[in-house]
């Protein structure tokens, strides 16, 4: 009886260690048990306490009077399938007539509650079949990424979602997107795990940073091009919209539209033309847009409308070309001047960090979600690289990204920096690899003392 009882504290204290210190390994190894228990005791008394019955069909009430037995019960969406995940459990139902997928998820925070889970989102698969996804834990207090993510082109695992799955940046269902973020909200961090996911890809990365590089020039070893300042922005800008006009015309020449081609190889933008022909694609990362919209002299004034003329072409034409933004910032609103409206516009994908008004938030995903603006004011100040993002479709998810520190993305960098393509259109604008460091002399074992 002794052993038995020390056994069995040993199991509950390693099971509380565990939860502690990682969840994840708690979860796989306890959790998931308990909690697949729980939602299969309590799925027809929660359905039925939450409103998710229906009552039985005529052909069962006169089917009940014929043989004279009892009338059945109301009865809840019938399980198509239980699984677990790294994560969570992962819920399928099918409804029964009469429900809708708005109802599983009006429900969604009662279910959260009733079944003891740390989360509860869901999701339409077709019709009449719902996806709910069940967290056991809070996945975004400690990110941790799964070593295994989709790896096709142009796509970039860049955060996780509160669900447990994997929030990807793909560029080529979503060409430009808008990322906002206040001081110290994880912007950078966020900004960090694109470029780290990018540098193994045959892509050529051009960074603006205005705030003399501080942000982006520690990774140049991978950039194809930088620009610090808004005069070499502007530049930078215009040599991209040359680019761009210069992959139409070869795009225009290698169209093959003869009647014998079939349709799925007529090149309507790079990714249809063949590999040999095919430009590298480029990534445009605009760290603080603020700064290339504000002017002080009408020298500035003109300047800034270049710079945003630019822009906004880049982003109403860049997609076939090739030429993706992501367009940073700690505020952005219309007083930014004409055309940031118009901008904004053509930025599809959009991620908003804490942000110090409701006007950003808006910005944002006033013309996409209400409920993404109210989400994205109500990130505490505490948990800095929380997010939402959304996209034109109106959905949205509170994500964050894994913490990477500036060392870690440097290296990452460095380590890719064979991959780093030469682009003609922009070798003018090629960072320059010097080191400023001074050289470190170590002091003899006896050195003299000075007064």
């Amino acid at each position: 009886m002794t052993a038995l009882t020390v056994a069995l504290v040993s199991v509950v204290a390693a099971a509380g260690l565990l939860r502690w210190w990682r969840p994840t390994w708690y979860w796989l190894s306890f959790g998931v048990t308990l909690a697949a228990l729980r939602v299969l005791l309590r799925y027809g008394s929660v359905m039925d306490a939450c409103g998710l019955t229906v009552p039985p069909s005529r052909w069962r009430l006169a089917l009940a009077r014929m043989a004279n037995r009892p009338v059945s019960d109301s009865r809840p969406p019938r399980i198509l399938g239980l699984r677990p995940s790294r994560t969570g459990l992962v819920l399928r139902l099918k409804l029964r007539p009469g429900q809708d997928a708005f109802d599983i998820a009006a429900a969604s925070d009662r279910m959260r509650h009733s079944f003891s889970m740390y989360g509860v989102t869901c999701r339409e698969l077709r019709s009449g079949v719902v996806e709910v996804r069940m967290t056991g834990y809070d996945v975004l207090k400690r990110v941790q990424m799964p070593a295994k993510t989709d790896t096709r082109p142009m796509l970039v695992p860049v955060a996780l979602r509160a669900d447990g799955s994997v929030h990807y940046r793909n560029y080529r269902a979503i060409p430009h997107a808008l990322t906002l973020g206040a001081t110290e909200s994880g912007k950078s961090v966020y900004q960090r795990n694109l470029v780290t996911g990018l540098a193994p890809m045959d892509v050529a990365l051009v960074g603006i940073d205005c705030k003399q590089g501080v942000e982006l020039f520690p990774l140049a070893r991978r950039f194809s091009a930088l620009a610090d300042n808004p005069d070499s922005a502007a530049e930078l800008l215009d040599a991209l919209v040359a680019r761009m006009q210069d992959v139409y015309r070869l795009i225009r020449d290698e169209q093959r539209i003869a009647a014998g081609v079939p349709d799925a190889e007529i090149a309507a933008d790079i990714w249809d033309l063949p590999e040999h022909l095919r430009p590298t694609p480029v990534v445009v990362l605009v760290d603080e847009v603020a700064e290339l919209a504000l002017f002080a002299s009408k020298e500035e004034e003109k300047r800034r409308d270049r710079i945003i003329t630019a822009l906004v072409r880049l982003a109403q034409l860049g997609r076939a070309a090739g030429i993706y933004l992501e367009i940073c910032g700690q505020r952005f609103g219309s007083e930014l001047g004409k055309g940031i409206t118009m901008l904004r516009a053509q930025l599809t994908g959009r991620t908003a960090h804490r942000v110090n008004d409701e006007t950003s938030a808006n910005m944002a995903f006033g013309d996409i979600s209400p409920d993404a603006v109210l989400a994205a004011i109500q990130i505490p100040a505490e948990m800095r690289g929380i997010a939402i993002a959304g996209d034109s479709t109106g959905g949205w998810h509170r994500i964050r990204a894994p913490h990477t520190s500036l060392r870690q993305a440097v290296n990452i960098c460095n380590r890719h920096a064979h991959r780093t393509p030469y682009v003609p259109e922009l070798a003018a604008f090629q960072p320059v690899l010097t080191s400023t460091a001074h050289d470190w002399v170590p002091l003899p074992e006896t050195a003299p003392v000075t007064a």
